[in-house]
């Protein structure tokens, strides 16, 4: 049997800021290998624009370690392209990574289901 996967079908345990990454990683690699001319090219054949890929490709910028950081955390809220941008616009690493540690490191509230709730008010 065959899964077809549509482009709105993700794998959802792969945080999206993990998946652009990826995509940065690999685009670059393709045009290091001269599969294309530019980020152009490879944004008219992604569909989308020029802009979005340069923001997309600027996630190379950050320090090694912060983008292994990013392939390999959990789904973090705030943990986006968009709350980056701001890091990635430091070229000094080292001024980088603290910014990097309070975005990953803030606290997180953690989720209570609706069941956990159910449970605890039958017990009142």
């Amino acid at each position: 049997m065959r899964v077809h996967h549509s482009p709105t079908n993700f794998d959802d345990s792969v945080p999206r800021i993990a998946r652009l990454m990826a995509l940065a990683i690999r685009f670059d690699g393709l045009l290091r290998a001269q599969e294309f001319r530019d980020y152009a090219e490879i944004a008219s054949l992604g569909r989308v624009t020029r802009a979005r890929m340069t923001q997309i490709m600027k996630l190379l910028d950050l320090a090694p370690d912060i983008q292994e950081q990013i392939l390999f955390l959990p789904h973090l809220k705030g943990l986006n392209e968009r709350n980056l941008r701001r890091i990635v616009s430091q070229i000094d690493w080292n001024e980088q990574r603290p910014m990097f540690q309070k975005i990953v490191s803030v606290p997180r509230v953690a989720r209570i289901s609706r069941s956990s709730i159910a449970v605890a008010d039958v017990g009142h």
